[in-house]
Order: structure tokens, then sequence, then C-alpha cells
């Protein structure tokens, strides 16, 4: 990768690491459901009308709004505002790729190699290590959430498999306008409209901040610039730079929001980075065979997951 693609990299994984920190400010603005809805409302408008028609069938436009958009996104940031700290649910929601994994051997019939296989059982220990962190330090509801959205994740990312998407940012951008009227609906139903319409009413410069930040930054900006080195770059290089999500996420809740990252946490951080490292390495294919482009999309067998 030329030096300018590798700084793009960098830049989108930190995007989509201080993201989490965005939105635990977010959630002090809005209720959970609420936000996750405005997210994918200004994610979708008005770049639905510029992005041009989509690019698979709609049935894979509609499961992956449902499976990430409603489920995913509405399980994080419920999980969020229980209390799971912003750091954590960045590390937490790498499992997404150990999940997206298991899904594969059984809807797909892949078989795991056996570093894959290992990659899963270190990740397995991050996550038993950072649930023990968690809780001694704060209630397990909220990260148990998280780990239900990165389950979701996973089964979001074996659609976006199946769709191959030519575009990443023309099937994202679509995928953004299904979540809106579900998130609404399930805003109003739980969280009550006299809250949605207090959060509304008393909206200022913070929180219309935090739902440009994760609408056009972390979603259209994100998205866009990964699709785009993807296109130009083999999966496997720039896959492994996902992987610095979680370092961007607990270092600006660490600096903004004063998160402690305790000793437990480290070792949490190294067993389930390594271990979804592992997880992600694949096979190497004769030469011969040409790589397509739907290898070269997030989610795709030889690439990495939707992100942020």
């Amino acid at each position: 990768m030329r030096p300018a693609h590798v700084c793009l990299a960098v830049l989108v994984a930190a995007v989509w690491g201080v993201n989490f920190t965005v939105i635990e400010v977010g959630l002090d603005h809005f209720p959970p459901l609420l936000f996750s809805a405005l997210r994918f409302l200004v994610a979708a408008l008005p770049a639905v009308f510029l992005v041009g028609p989509p690019k698979v069938a709609w049935k894979w436009i509609v499961g992956v709004g449902l499976a990430l958009g409603v489920a995913k996104f509405g399980l994080l940031f419920i999980g969020m505002d229980a209390g799971m700290p912003g750091g954590l649910s960045s590390l937490v929601l790498q499992i997404q790729a150990v999940f997206t994994a298991l899904f594969a051997v059984v809807l797909l019939g892949e078989r795991p190699t056996r570093v894959r296989a290992a990659g899963m059982a270190v990740a397995l220990a991050g996550i038993g290590v950072a649930a023990v962190d968690e809780g001694a330090s704060g209630p397990l509801t909220g990260f148990a959430l998280v780990v239900a959205a990165a389950a979701c994740w996973g089964v979001s990312n074996i659609l976006t498999r199946k769709a191959s998407p030519p575009d990443a940012l023309n099937f994202m951008i679509w995928v953004s306008t299904v979540p809106v009227l579900p998130l609404l609906a399930l805003s109003l139903l739980l969280e009550g409209g006299s809250a949605d319409l207090a959060a509304l009413r008393s909206l200022d410069r913070a929180g219309a901040g935090t739902v440009l930040y994760v609408a056009w930054g972390a979603t259209v900006f994100g998205f866009g610039a990964w699709g785009w080195l993807l296109r130009r770059h083999p999966a496997s290089t720039v896959a492994p730079f996902s992987l610095l999500v979680p370092v961007f996420g607990m270092t600006s809740a660490a600096l903004f929001l004063g998160e402690s990252i305790t000793p437990l946490r480290w070792c949490a951080a190294a067993l389930l980075v390594g271990g979804v490292a592992l997880t992600s390495v694949t096979p190497r294919r004769p030469s011969a065979v040409p790589v397509t482009e739907s290898a070269r999309l997030p989610g795709s067998r030889s690439g990495g997951s939707l992100v942020g």
C-alpha cells in the first residue's frame, strides 16, 4: 500500500474507534433507540439520492438492515446506555469475527483451519477475561447486550457475504434506509414518545454533533473510504487495520471520558485482538486463482467485517 493509503486506513480505524466515545456522549442527549434511528436517518438522507439504485437484491439490503441496523446497533446502544463503557465496547465487539466464523461453519458449511480454530479459542478467552473485569467494576447486563450485538453483527456479515455487493458505500447507504422506521417504532414503544420529544426539543450543538459524527463520519466516510481501499488492495492487506479500532476506542475513552484501563482489560485486549487476528487468517490460495471483486468486500471470505 502507498503511504497515503496506509494513512487513510489508519484514519478510518481512528474514526471508527473514536465513534464509541461519541456514542457515549450522544447517549447523554438521546434515548438509545432514538439515537440509533437518527444515525441511520442522517446517514441515508440525502446520500440515498446520490449513490444510485441498489446494486444487490432487496432481500439482502433488508436482511442486513435488520440484522446490522436494528439488532446489532440497537443492542449496542442499549448496552452502552446500561453502563457498558465505550472503550470496552469497542473491544468486545471484535468477537464478531468469532461469531462470523462459527456461523460460516453452520450456515455455509465452511471448515475452519486449525489456526482459525485456535484464534477463536484465544478470542473467547479474551471475552472471559473482559467479563471478569466488567463484573468486578459494573453490571454484566450491558456486557451481555454488547456480546449479543456482536452475534447479530456476525449474522449481518454472513448476509453481506452472500450479497457480495460490488459497491460497499452504495450498499451501506441503502442498508441505512431499512432500520429507521423499525428503530423509531421500537423507541416509541419502549422509550416512550415523551422521552423522544423531550430529547429532540432539547437538541443542542453537542447532541447534533454526535448524530452527524456517527452518521457522516463513521458511516458515510468510514464505509466509503474502507470500500475504496478494498477495491484497490487485497482484503488481506486492508482488513488487519480494523484491529486498530479497539486501540483508538479504548484510548479515546480514556482521554476524553476518563475511562480506566485496568490490567485485566489490557490482558483481555491482547487476547481478543490476537485471537481475532488468528481468526482472520485465510489459507493461501494458488496464484492461478484470480481474486474476485466480491473477495475484497467487507465480510467476504478474505476480508474484514462491517465496522463502526
